[in-house]
Parts: structure tokens; sequence; C-alpha cells
């Protein structure tokens, strides 16, 4: 038996910092919401757990949330089943995407079919809480409000399809050094108005949603990165009415109205590339 899934990129459209908790963790509410662009995965059982990204085999151990999602699943069922898996990454690394998370919640709904583990999809998402932090998301996708550390999860209807540019300036950022770097700025905590802007979106009013957007890990992120603004500057000036830093970055991403303004602006920023948000 083979089964083959697609592990979708995300975006935050707003991403706030409400407070830092005691555990060094951060309370957040967030607006996300799935793209187009994924990573594809091929899930086979064998005897022992292999991976291999881009045909390149991958040591079993180590940090990789694909391997951790499998184990994670035969710690939990007190048993020691092997699968053969293959990735092709396309969601860009350290780059705000999600790319690991989706690959992690991937590997967990295809493996408890492939092991016809039977699990529900709360003891599922009971196992992925502890994998990261974005991966309960990842496991639903669509449109949705997140809060606590992203754990707690608000899917919101009818998720609109919006054509995206985006490039990821500097090969990247360390989620942890863009956290550590919003603790150490001294930066005001802010808020948004998530549902005003979930509005906003689905009525295609990108400027309204630019007003009401805020991503308050973009100022030590471009501290940091100072690519960062020059790629938030390069679409502004291209015409997009929308233009953000996802998550920690060091992805940048660009709302149009139309996929061939989309596709004009990708052309003008060197290693930008197009797609679009998606539904759950």
């Amino acid at each position: 038996m083979r089964i083959t899934i697609k592990a979708h990129a995300k975006i935050n459209w707003s991403l706030n910092i409400l407070a830092t908790r005691d555990d060094g963790y951060h309370q957040l509410d967030m607006l996300m919401q799935s793209l187009e662009l994924c990573d594809e995965l091929s899930f086979e059982n064998a005897r022992w757990l292999t991976l291999s990204v881009d045909s390149q085999s991958l040591p079993v151990g180590g940090r990789n949330l694909v391997i951790k999602a499998a184990q994670a699943l035969n710690d939990y069922m007190g048993q020691r089943r092997g699968a053969r898996i293959q990735l092709k990454k396309h969601i860009p690394v350290r780059a705000g995407l999600g790319g690991g998370s989706a690959d992690c919640a991937a590997a967990l709904l295809a493996l408890n079919q492939l092991w016809n583990l039977r699990l529900t999809p709360p003891a599922l998402m009971s196992i992925g809480k502890t994998l990261g932090a974005d991966v309960p998301f990842c496991m639903t996708g669509g449109l949705a409000r997140v809060g606590g550390i992203g754990e707690d999860l608000r899917p919101l209807p009818a998720p609109p399809r919006i054509p995206l540019a985006m490039v990821t300036p500097g090969g990247g950022l360390s989620t942890a050094r863009v956290f550590r770097a919003w603790d150490e700025g001294g930066y005001p905590v802010a808020h948004a108005d998530m549902d005003a802007l979930a509005d906003a979106l689905s009525r295609g009013d990108l400027a309204l949603a630019q007003r009401l957007s805020f991503n308050a890990l973009e100022a030590p992120a471009v501290k940091l990165l100072p690519a960062v603004a020059q790629a938030m500057d390069a679409f502004t000036h291209l015409g997009a009415k929308f233009v953000r830093m996802t998550g920690s970055g060091s992805t940048v991403f660009a709302a149009f109205s139309t996929p061939e303004q989309a596709q004009a602006a990708a052309r003008q920023v060197p290693g930008a590339i197009v797609t679009a948000t998606a539904g759950s």
C-alpha cells in the first residue's frame, strides 16, 4: 500500500504577541491560512523507518519532524512500525511558511491510515501539539484564528482564494532567534481585530486588510535581516495593496487581486515565486 499526500504551507495574515508565558513560550493571536504551495510525501509499509528528501536519504535520528511524527505515533500505540517515507520539498525552509510543521502534520495523517491505527482527529491533534506549534493548524488547514502557542484553533468559513507573490530573503531566519530578539527589544504589545481582518479578506478589500493586519515579529526580523524590509518595499512599489512578513520570517508575501498581477510582480523581484491561498 502506498499513500501520497500534500503538505500545504501557511501564511500569517496577522500575528500578535500578547504575552510571554512563564515557560518561555509566547501567547499568540494569529490569523492563518493555508497555501496552494506544498511539499509532497509518500508512505509505504516497511520493516524500518527510513526517510529520503528529494531522493537523498537522511538519518532517522535528529530533529526531522516527519520522523518525530512517526516515532510519536509508535510511542503512543506502544509499537514499532516501519515505513519508507519519501519527501519532495517545495516549501522554503526557515521561512515562516510552516514547511516542517506541514510535513509533520501530513505524516501523522498518512501514517494513521497506512498503519490502520484508527486514531481519532482529537487524538492526532493531541500528538501534533507536542511536536510543533504550527502542527495543529497544518492538520486542519483552511482559514483560522489561532491562539495560545498555536493549539487553540477557531476555523473560519469560506477561506478566500487570493493570488500571492512571495520571496524568502537571506535564506531564512531562525524562529528562536527572532522571538529572542522580540523579547530583548522591548517591543510594545499590539492588537489587531482578526474578525474584521478576515471579513476584509473575504471581500477582497486588500487595502483595508493591510490597515487591520500586524506582525509583531516584523520589526525584530528586519533588525536581524534588513533585506526583509527591502522585499516589503519592493512589492509595495510594484502595486501590492497588502504586504506582510509571515510568521518569524524571512518570507515576505504580497497579495494581489489577480494572478496576472502577482506573476508580473514576481518577475520583478529576484527569487520570488507565485502561489495562492487555499481552502481547507
